[in-house]
């Protein structure tokens, strides 16, 4: 099930204060319609078939067994899991992962949508900690959050980064959304040419990491330079990066007959896929 997003914002500030009303072409969301949940689910599975190895679970089986529904980070927009924010060098994708951090660690709604207040972890691999400090102070002034951290180095996947979060979530129990930026900076060193084998390999990865500790991990992407009519075709790289994610963001600039301008943010969810 996919719910795909289509939203503007004036960019008359870049601070918290903004607010951009919303276009949803669906809503019809299963994990979110609570009259078809399973509510009489008590218990867990039991393996049946074992004994040729491979392990089933009948349909009755299933719809017996209670499984934790995916905690929302922004209700109705991010869940926990792993997805991919995609856009072009330039379109303001660290400004907007700013705003989204600052909110879900101080707990303000995001364009109307309710937000789950927690720790959040911001991946600044492109940045150094003043060009942070300038970036936040001109988007939010003075006013702090004091579980909102920042980290402008990280290991790559192979060298450790999952060791790293783990002992991040550790520290911080009610961490909720860890953002990185960018993909390219945690991906393998040396490594220049991409099949779909090693693109789906490097996101599941992360979202084992993210399923494993129930937090949702926002990846931050580039677009490939070719247009295309499909959005999602779009993303720099092979089908296997979404292949792998639990869903896809990707954010243009789009410049109007006026000197007004404003972003399109088109998404696409899957908040019960596991």
């Amino acid at each position: 099930m996919t719910n795909k997003m289509k939203s503007t914002a004036p960019v008359s500030s870049v601070g918290a204060d903004g607010e951009q009303p919303i276009m949803k072409n669906h809503t019809e969301i299963i994990a979110n319609e609570t009259a078809k949940n399973n509510l009489q689910a008590t218990k867990s599975p039991e393996k049946s078939g074992q004994g040729g190895g491979l392990q089933t679970v009948s349909m009755t089986e299933l719809y017996d067994t209670v499984y934790p529904p995916r905690t929302p980070v922004v209700d109705g927009f991010l869940y926990g899991g792993t997805y991919l924010f995609v856009g072009a060098p330039k379109v303001g994708k660290s400004f907007f992962m700013g705003q989204l951090a600052y909110h879900v660690a101080m707990g303000l709604p995001l364009w109307n949508y309710p937000v789950r207040k927690g720790t959040v972890l911001y991946l600044a691999l492109e940045d150094d900690y003043a060009r942070l400090q300038r970036r936040l102070s001109v988007m939010f002034g003075v006013e702090c959050a004091d579980n909102l951290f920042f980290a402008t180095q990280a290991k790559t996947l192979n060298e450790g980064l999952d060791g790293e979060l783990e002992g991040f979530i550790k520290e911080h129990k009610d961490a909720r959304l860890i953002i990185i930026d960018t993909l390219q900076k945690v991906r393998e060193v040396g490594g220049d040419r991409y099949s779909y084998s090693s693109d789906y390999e490097i996101v599941t990865k992360l979202k084992s990491f993210s399923d494993k500790y129930g937090v949702c991990l926002l990846v931050v992407h580039h677009t490939r330079k070719l247009e295309s009519e499909d959005s999602f075709d779009m993303i720099s790289g092979t089908n296997g990066l979404l292949g792998a994610a639990d869903g896809a963001f990707i954010m243009h600039k789009k410049s109007a007959r006026t000197t007004r301008r404003s972003w399109i943010l088109w998404g696409v969810t899957s908040p019960i896929k596991n």
